[in-house]
C-alpha cells in the first residue's frame, strides 16, 4: 500500500505542479476538462467494458450494492443528524452531505488495483455503478436539492446516470458476459490498450483539481465531521456489514478499502448548480484527499488484520 501510495501522491503532485506552473500556457481547469472528457467518454467506458465483460456478475455484484449503499446510507444520517444538532446552515449542511460519497472511482479503481491487483478493478467498478452512483444521482439529487437554494437550477432526472458512457459500457458488458460470449482477442488487446491510460490520468487530473486556496480555517468545525464520518465511521460500517457476507476475505478488505476513499471530486458540480456552499466542499475534499495519505494504509493493515489476510 505504501508503495502505490508514494506512485498516486508524485502523480498528483505532477497535476498539482501542472496547475502552478500551466506550462504552454494552458489553464489547469481546462487541461483537466480536456483529460477528464478523454477519460469519461472513451477510457472510462473502454475499461468498464474490458473488466466487466470478464467479471464474476451476480451474487457478488448484489453483496457490494449491499456493502456500498448500506454503508454511504447510515454516514448520511449521521451527518444529517450532527448538522440538525448543531444547526448548521442549510447550504453547509448540503454540501457535508454531498461530501459522505466516496471517490470510488477516480481514485479508488487506481489504488485498488495497484494495492490488490488487476481482479480488484471490478470491485471499484461494481460499487461505483451499482451503487454509489445509482445512489448519488436518486437519493443525493434529493439531498441537494432539498439543501440548496437554486430555484432556477434544472431538475435532473433521477436516472441522469443511466444516460452515461460509462453506463452503457457496463450494460453491455453485463450481456455480453451473461451470455457467454468472448472478446475477439484483437478487441481484447484494444480495450487493454484503452484501459491501461486510465490510472495515470485519473490521478493526474484529481491533482489539478485539488484547491488550495479554498482551504480556510473557518470552515474547518464543518469539515472535522466529515473527516470523522467519512473517513473514519464508513470504513466501520463497511465491515460490519461485510461480516455477514459469503465474499472471500480479499474482497471483503478491497470493499472497506474502497469505501474509506477520500470525498468525491465531482460533488462541486453539484454545489455550483444548486447552490451549496462550494468553497467548504471543495476544501473538503482537498483535506480528505491529503488525509486518505494517511488513512488508506491504516485501513488496509486493519483490514487485513481482521481478516487474516
Amino acid at each position: 500500500m505504501e508503495s502505490t501510495l508514494v506512485q498516486m501522491t508524485l502523480l498528483m503532485a505532477l497535476g498539482v505542479g501542472w496547475g502552478l506552473l500551466k506550462p504552454g500556457g494552458l489553464d489547469p481547469a481546462q487541461t483537466r476538462l480536456a483529460l477528464t472528457s478523454v477519460v469519461y467518454y472513451l477510457l472510462l467506458p473502454a475499461l468498464v467494458l474490458n473488466v466487466l465483460w470478464r467479471a464474476d456478475i451476480g451474487v457478488k455484484s448484489l453483496q457490494y450494492t449491499i456493502i456500498g449503499i448500506g454503508s454511504i446510507a447510515f454516514c448520511l444520517f449521521c451527518m444529517w443528524a450532527v448538522g440538525t444538532v448543531c444547526r448548521f446552515q442549510r447550504p453547509r449542511l448540503g454540501a457535508m452531505l454531498l461530501a459522505i460519497f466516496p471517490n470510488v472511482t477516480y481514485l479508488g479503481l487506481p489504488v485498488l488495483e495497484q494495492t490488490f491487483g488487476e481482479w480488484a478493478r471490478s470491485v471499484a467498478i461494481q460499487m461505483d455503478l451499482f451503487a454509489a452512483s445509482p445512489f448519488l444521482y436518486t437519493i443525493g439529487l434529493m439531498l441537494v436539492r432539498r439543501y440548496g437554494d437554486a430555484e432556477d437550477a434544472p431538475h435532473l432526472p433521477l436516472l441522469t446516470y443511466l444516460n452515461a458512457p460509462p453506463f452503457w459500457a457496463a450494460a453491455v458488458a453485463v450481456v455480453l458476459n451473461l451470455n457467454g460470449l468472448q472478446p475477439a482477442d484483437w478487441l481484447g488487446d484494444l480495450l487493454q490498450k484503452l484501459s491501461a491510460a486510465v490510472v495515470p490520468l485519473m490521478v493526474f487530473s484529481l491533482g489539478l483539481a485539488l484547491n488550495w486556496r479554498a482551504v480556510r480555517w473557518r470552515n474547518m468545525p464543518y469539515v472535522v465531521p466529515v473527516i470523522l464520518i467519512k473517513m473514519l465511521l464508513m470504513p466501520l460500517v463497511a465491515f460490519a456489514l461485510t461480516t455477514g457476507l459469503s465474499l472471500d476475505n480479499h474482497h471483503k478488505a478491497a470493499a472497506i478499502v474502497n469505501l474509506a476513499m477520500p470525498s468525491m471530486i465531482m460533488g462541486v458540480v453539484f454545489c455550483d448548480r444548486y447552490r451549496l456552499d462550494s468553497g467548504l466542499y471543495a476544501m473538503t475534499v482537498t483535506v480528505t484527499t491529503v488525509l486518505s495519505l494517511v488513512t488508506l494504509p491504516f485501513w488496509y493493515g486493519l483490514a487485513g488484520d481482521w481478516l487474516g489476510l
